[in-house]
């Protein structure tokens, strides 16, 4: 590990609603880079709370922990106050010309009830950049987790592309009881020059992006076919190319495209359909994401 790397640390607990106070509440902090900036109380008592790194990027050698554990029927949205930006290792150094790898791992714990969304801004992997992503989400019974990436690769104003460089994800979700333990879903990811052009890789495109909804019990089999036709109707008026289908307890949505808007738009989409689904309120941007858009709107009739 270079000496002069980050390892930036946040450890955060959500706890339920107890009278006097009407909302989730959070404890806890971060070491640097990594900051909490101030929490933001939605008016179902959901608890949103940004996460800033200070330091501008990740270099090679850097590593981020965040965990976080949600008491039983508390309610939490983590997302990040800023894009995230991986800047290139390979070939950028004499001693290690093969490049270092910068690393993010997030552990998710949620207990009886509990609701997690995680959505996390957009991550921009420079050329010859080298990050790897672990995320490991445990759920107890009824508890539900959603989490999104979108990512870009190479700054494609630029004309840049990802090179020589790597990204590689791992998502794992395990359920517990009642009975033994399961996986609901195992999902690695890695994309390099060998796939950036492949069909069954990116194709030439840009974004990819991944939505994952770890549902808190399972879906009667015509509301789930409703949910995804829902989906996939939502994709009309965004370029790029849109899939999702089901999980045995939830659903998975991809992206790959050129755009992170389009990718943005159509997972705020999906976020608002599980949403309705689940009776909950129609949700609301982060109040730190900086895009004067809006991804809730009716696409144009006809558009496809």
């Amino acid at each position: 590990m270079a000496l002069s790397s980050w390892h930036g640390n946040a450890e955060l607990r959500f706890l339920a609603p107890q009278a006097p106070a009407p909302a989730t509440t959070h404890q806890g902090g971060a070491t640097a880079p990594l900051k909490l900036q101030r929490a933001f109380h939605h008016p179902d008592g959901r608890c949103e709370l940004p996460l800033l790194h200070t330091a501008g990027g990740l270099v090679g050698g850097d590593q981020l922990t965040i965990h976080a554990s949600l008491g039983p029927a508390s309610r939490a949205l983590l997302t990040s106050a800023a894009a995230q930006k991986v800047y290139g290792s390979v070939g950028r150094s004499r001693l290690a010309p093969e490049g270092q790898w910068a690393r993010q791992a997030l552990h998710f714990n949620l207990e009886a009830g509990s609701d997690l969304e995680w959505l996390p801004q957009e991550l921009v992997l420079f050329a010859g950049g080298l990050l790897e992503q672990t995320v490991e989400v445990e759920l107890a019974v009824g508890a539900s987790w959603l989490g999104m990436d979108v990512v870009r690769l190479g700054r494609s104003a630029a004309c840049e592309t990802l090179g020589a460089g790597r990204w590689r994800s791992r998502l794992r979700i395990r359920r517990l009881g009642p009975g033994e333990p399961h996986w609901e879903l195992v999902d690695p990811l890695e994309i390099s020059a060998a796939s950036l052009e492949g069909e069954h890789g990116m194709a030439g495109e840009a974004v990819l992006g991944s939505l994952v909804w770890a549902a808190p019990e399972p879906l009667a089999a015509a509301a789930l076919a409703e949910l995804l036709a829902d989906c996939r109707r939502d994709r009309q008026g965004l370029e790029g190319t849109m899939a999702c289908g089901a999980l045995a307890q939830g659903l998975i949505a991809r992206y790959r495209g050129p755009s992170s808007q389009a990718a943005r738009f159509w997972f705020t989409r999906l976020w608002a359909r599980i949403r309705a689904l689940r009776g909950l309120p129609a949700p609301d941007l982060p109040r730190v994401w900086p895009f004067q858009e809006q991804p809730l709107a009716s696409p144009p009739e006809g558009s496809s």
